[in-house]
């Protein structure tokens, strides 16, 4: 039994060394094995930098209705655009355009003048009013001074004072009344080439003066047969059967005058009209205007009348002045395409 008992304790004393202990367990979960990171891509290069553009302007901040809230202008706008109603122009004081053409401009002939200006016919604020060369846009009463015609500045409601004053009378070709003077036919052209021969041949004036080179192709046409094939402004060569009168030819009153855009332009021919007065009677040429050297170019003269923008030629109060507000606001304008400045 001794035996046994050593041999027991031998063997628990041999048992460490034979038997290799488990590791001790930790608390908690189980550790999950990481997983590999993936491999870092290399950082792309920044490219140049734009350049910031222009800054755009703050545009006009939005008004404030009376409560104070901002109002939104375009729109607004477009609501008082379309609230409003347009008003008809009253022209003629009630009258339409056909009473108007009803009407017509009596001549101021008188015998033993120096000029009557001849026009196509009349336009319908020349017949409504019932004046020659009306309408702030036309240049003939500033012409007529600027040339020494006239010694102080004159406008429509002196015209029947210049033959007995200037020795100038006025004429039309046809009587006939139109908005424009291509609304006068043939015929009216032709009766009214004889009509106006038959005048010139009863008064007798020095000259006779068409205002504009369409007034006199037309009369060529319809007196001699054809249209001059060259026009050149001053003394014509052709001469009327039986009548001794001159004829002379200078530009249009008209504003609307594309070859001559401002009244200076013309001056020259107005002068040049006044030195044939002397030389057909006569008389020495005067000193008060003198034209030491005439030239003229289109291209300056147009430049010229954009960039000064000629007020005073646009709008001459005097007309206002003369007619009680004709040619205000609602007073009748210029003629659309009445190039004989009626």
């Amino acid at each position: 039994m001794a035996h046994m008992v050593v041999s027991h304790e031998l063997m628990a004393q041999q048992e460490p060394a034979n038997i290799a202990k488990a590791p001790a367990k930790k608390r908690g979960r189980t550790a999950q094995p990481k997983e590999p990171k993936p491999p870092k891509m290399p950082k792309a290069k920044p490219g140049p930098k734009a350049k910031p553009g222009p800054k755009a302007k703050p545009g006009p901040k939005a008004k404030k209705g009376k409560e104070g809230q901002e109002a939104d202008g375009t729109q607004e706008k477009i609501d008082k655009t379309f609230k409003k109603v347009k008003k008809k122009r009253d022209r003629f004081k009630g009258m339409t355009e056909d009473e108007v053409m009803s009407r017509t401009l009596t001549d101021i002939l008188d015998y033993n003048l120096d000029y009557v200006i001849i026009g196509i016919n009349p336009g319908l604020v020349a017949a409504y009013i019932g004046r020659w060369f009306p309408g702030h846009g036309n240049h003939f009463w500033k012409c007529l001074f600027l040339s020494g015609f006239t010694d102080e500045q004159l406008n429509h409601m002196s015209d029947t004072s210049l033959p007995e004053k200037y020795k100038i009378g006025f004429t039309n070709m046809v009587a006939r009344t139109t908005p424009g003077s291509k609304d006068l036919s043939t015929k009216e052209l032709r009766e009214g080439a004889l009509i106006l021969v038959e005048k010139l041949k009863k008064y007798k004036p020095l000259i006779a003066v068409f205002n504009g080179k369409c007034i006199y192709e037309m009369f060529c046409r319809e007196m001699f047969g054809k249209k001059p094939k060259k026009l050149d402004f001053g003394l014509q060569p052709h001469k009327i059967p039986d009548c001794e009168v001159a004829l002379y030819l200078m530009p249009s009153s008209s504003a609307r005058c594309a070859q001559f855009p401002r009244a200076q332009d013309k001056v020259h021919f107005y002068i040049k009209l006044r030195e044939l007065r002397d030389q057909l009677k006569g008389v020495a040429r005067s000193d008060e205007i003198q034209e030491l050297e005439y030239s003229f170019d289109l291209g300056l003269a147009k430049e010229d009348a954009k960039r000064m923008a000629i007020k005073e030629e646009a709008y001459d109060p005097g007309y206002e002045a003369a007619f009680g507000g004709a040619y205000g606001e609602g007073g009748p304008g210029p003629e659309e395409g009445q190039s004989n400045g009626h």
